[in-house]
């Protein structure tokens, strides 16, 4: 199991929206986010989709803990609330 540590996971919107996307890579299977921790945790063989997992989680707005977490994330991320907590 592989868990990162994210920036701007707020709400189950959040947490929604980190799920569906995590779960669309291939290779990626057990996918689950803890909105307390700000922790995506997830099943892969391959640190190539472990890269590919971060890149789409910075794309949606939730780049790891440490990363530089841009103006553009923070707006990105809260798209992608929004978003999550329409389709819940």
């Amino acid at each position: 199991m592989t868990t990162l540590t994210v920036q701007n996971l707020k709400c189950g919107g959040c947490a929604n929206t980190i799920t569906k996307a995590v779960q669309g890579i291939d290779g990626v299977t057990d996918v689950s986010v803890d909105k307390d921790l700000s922790t995506v945790s997830f099943n892969t063989k391959s640190e190539e989709i472990i890269d590919q997992v971060k890149t789409k989680l910075a794309h949606l707005g939730y780049p790891e803990e440490h990363a530089n977490n841009t103006i553009l994330h923070k707006t990105v991320s809260y798209i992608s609330c929004a978003t999550g907590r329409l389709t819940e």
